[in-house]
C-alpha cells in the first residue's frame, strides 16, 4: 500500500524513498511513511542502532540499483530489508573496533544473497522472506569461532543442551510483553517503540494492523499455555515471529478467494511458536539467536501447501 506524496518524494529522492520502503518491507509493507515510523522507533531507542538500520537499508538498496537489479523490485525496497536486519543484528551481536564495518559489509553480502535467493525461489512462486538475513547473520556470527576480528558479545554464550533447565518461574508484565512483541522484530523493547511500530502498520493498512495485533496475542498466549519461559514471554520473544507470520499467511501471500486464510494464519502462528522453541534448542550449542527463522519456516510451509491445496 502506498502513502500520499509518493510522486514528489519519489522523483526528487528515489534512493531515499526506496530505502524507507526497504525499512517497511521488514514487516511486509511497502510504505515509506511506515518506514519512517519504524526508523523513529529505532532512533528513540538507540541513535547508533537507528543510524546502522538506515545505512544498512540504504546499502542494500544501492547494491540492487548499481548491480542492475530489476528497477521495480529495487523501488519497492526488496533489496533493503534483509540488509537492514543483517546490519542491525551484526551491530548488536558483535563487538570490537571493526564491528561497524563488519555490519555494513554484512548488509552488502545480504543484498547479494537476496538476489540469489530471488533467482531460485521466484520461478517456484515462493517469496524470499528473511532467509538472506538469517543465513548471512548466522554465518558471520559463526566466523567468530575462527577469526579474532569477529567477536560475539558476552550475551551469546554456547550452552550444553543436555544440561539445559527450563525456568518457567517469573512475573509476566502483559502490557509491556505485548508491545515488546512488536519491538523485537527490530531488536527493540519499550512501550513507545512498540506503539510507534503498531501505528506504522495501521497507517499502511488497518487490516494488517488487526492481524499484527492478533498474531502478537496468539504468539504470547500460545507460549504461555504451552509452558514457555516467563522471562522470554515478558521480553516479547514469542510475539515478533508470530506477528510476521500472521501478516504473511493471513494477508500478504494469501489467495483473495480463500476464505479460510484467517484460520490457516492462526494455525501458522501456533506452529511458529513451536518452531521458536525447536530453533532455539538447535542453536543453543552455538550461542546463536533464532532471529526470524521460525517465521520464515512456518510461512514457507503454509505458502507451499497453498500451492497444492488451495483452501489452506
Amino acid at each position: 500500500m502506498e502513502s500520499g506524496g509518493k510522486k514528489g518524494v519519489g522523483k526528487r529522492f528515489p534512493l531515499l524513498l526506496a530505502t524507507m520502503k526497504g525499512i517497511s518491507q521488514v514487516i511486509l509493507i511497502e510504505n515509506w511513511v511506515t518506514g519512517l515510523f519504524i526508523l523513529t522507533a529505532i532512533m528513540i531507542t538507540s541513535l547508533q542502532l537507528g543510524l546502522m538500520a538506515f545505512l544498512s537499508a540504504a546499502v542494500g538498496t544501492l547494491f540492487g540499483r548499481l548491480g542492475g537489479g530489476n528497477p521495480a523490485i529495487v523501488e519497492r525496497g526488496l533489496y533493503g530489508y534483509n540488509s537492514m536486519l543483517t546490519g542491525m543484528a551484526l551491530f548488536l551481536f558483535l563487538e570490537g573496533p571493526v564491528s561497524w564495518g563488519i555490519a555494513l559489509f554484512g548488509a552488502v553480502i545480504s543484498a547479494a544473497i537476496t538476489a540469489s535467493v530471488m533467482r531460485f525461489l521466484q520461478p517456484a512462486g515462493m517469496p524470499t522472506l528473511t532467509f538472506p538475513y538469517i543465513v548471512t547473520t548466522w554465518l558471520f556470527m559463526l566466523s567468530s569461532y575462527r577469526f579474532e576480528a569477529f567477536k560475539l558479545t558476552d550475551e551469546l554464550m554456547p550452552q550444553n543442551v543436555s544440561h539445559w533447565k527450563l525456568e518457567i518461574a517469573g512475573e509476566i508484565h502483559w502490557l509491556s510483553a505485548f508491545f515488546d512483541g512488536a519491538g523485537q522484530i527490530f531488536f527493540l523493547q519499550g512501550l513507545v517503540a512498540g506503539l510507534l511500530l503498531f501505528l506504522g502498520i495501521f497507517i499502511a493498512s488497518w487490516k494488517m494492523g488487526l492481524y499484527a495485533l492478533a498474531g502478537n496475542f496468539i504468539g504470547i498466549f500460545t507460549a504461555y499455555i504451552l509452558g514457555g519461559e516467563h522471562t522470554l514471554i515478558d521480553a516479547g520473544l514469542y510475539g515478533y515471529n508470530a506477528i510476521l507470520t500472521a501478516l504473511a499467511v493471513g494477508i500478504v501471500f494469501r489467495d483473495g478467494a480463500n476464505r479460510l486464510s484467517r484460520y490457516s494464519a492462526i494455525i501458522a502462528c501456533v506452529v511458529t511458536v513451536v518452531f521458536i522453541g525447536s530453533v532455539d534448542t538447535v542453536l543453543l550449542p552455538f550461542g546463536l539467536p533464532a532471529l526470524t527463522m521460525p517465521f520464515a519456516l512456518s510461512t514457507s510451509i503454509f505458502i507451499g501447501a497453498r500451492m497444492m491445496m488451495r483452501h489452506t
